[in-house]
């Protein structure tokens, strides 16, 4: 099999209005590059006729740009179907594109371009996007936190225009909606990043996917990846110290119902204060035993399989 230099992986679900289209564009933009490309699509259970509609997009117009359609059994989510668009593809380096015609096949030459500067990763900035104003704030107050939470540089995290190599691909969870915060993940891996202005256009066909309980969702998996990229190999210390503060919370409560008892005369059973403290106090020793669980779960998934708690880029001998 010859080596491909360019996958590019495009989940869709019920997007049948757009994808002759959108295949149209790509084989036009892929043929007029120097380098050897393919396209991955991932049909994430579409119901509609979207199947049938890229099937006769590729009979109709491929060229010398190789194309796989991977049909999930049903329905899994995007974060899913970019993972079968990953495990699925050949090229050295990847490039994301919604289904929905909103990203720019034409873009992809100047991502390149880009990656040709030295970067493991390119990312595309919607500067103008072309949403509802809802959905516009909702996007800028994702970036904010994710920027605020992540110490996260750029932009715009939910724009699926992008190209990344496949090295920094590798072994990603992707899980939920991870898929949305896929550069975060990418960044967090230690990759030299680019990023450049993309064309977002209006969508003119189809229904998008997007609702209220993305949005909780994708708060959840912020949670959840700024946990387990800060305290994945060492969960003793973020449970200890919420144990230890809850404890010292409990002490000074214990503390004040003592005094109340005898300068002010306030009887224990009497007095809610020493209720808090009780409480507190169990609560810290349960924090410092999930924390200890937690370590113990952790060592044993590491040296169980041998798996090292670094990853290392390269190694250079002289």
């Amino acid at each position: 099999m010859s080596e491909i230099d360019l996958s590019v992986v495009v989940p869709f679900f019920n997007e049948e209005s757009n994808l002759s289209k959108l295949h149209e564009e790509l084989v036009e933009v892929l043929e007029g590059l120097s380098i050897s490309s393919e396209i991955v699509y991932v049909n994430d259970g579409s119901s509609d006729s979207s199947a049938e509609e890229v099937n006769r997009a590729i009979r109709k117009k491929s060229g010398k740009v190789s194309v796989k359609v991977a049909t999930l059994l049903r329905n899994f989510g995007q974060t899913a179907a970019v993972a079968a668009g990953i495990e699925n593809s050949d090229g050295n380096l990847i490039s994301f594109l919604d289904a929905d015609l909103q990203n720019d096949p034409f873009d992809i030459p100047r991502f390149l371009e880009k990656m040709n500067e030295g970067y493991d990763a390119v990312f595309g900035w919607r500067k103008e996007k072309k949403f509802s104003r809802a959905r516009r704030f909702y996007s800028s107050a994702a970036n904010k936190v994710i920027n605020l939470v992540f110490s996260y540089p750029y932009h715009d995290v939910g724009c699926s225009a992008r190209v990344v190599k496949r090295s920094f691909l590798k072994d990603l969870p992707l899980y939920g909606e991870l898929h949305r915060i896929l550069p975060v993940l990418i960044y967090l891996k230690g990759a030299k990043i680019g990023e450049i202005v993309v064309k977002h256009r209006p969508r003119v066909s189809g229904q998008s996917k997007y609702g209220f309980n993305r949005i909780v969702k994708t708060l959840i998996d912020i949670i959840t990846v700024k946990f387990i990229s800060s305290y994945g190999t060492k969960p003793a210390y973020v449970f200890g110290s919420f144990g230890l503060g809850s404890m010292a919370l409990g002490a000074l409560a214990l503390i004040l119902t003592a005094y109340q008892k005898l300068f002010l005369g306030v009887f224990v059973h009497r007095n809610p204060v020493f209720l808090i403290a009780i409480f507190l106090g169990f609560l810290g020793v349960q924090f410092m035993l999930m924390g200890f669980l937690a370590e113990l779960q952790v060592r044993t998934y590491f040296e169980s399989q041998g798996k090292p708690t670094y990853e290392i880029k390269n190694i250079k001998e002289f």
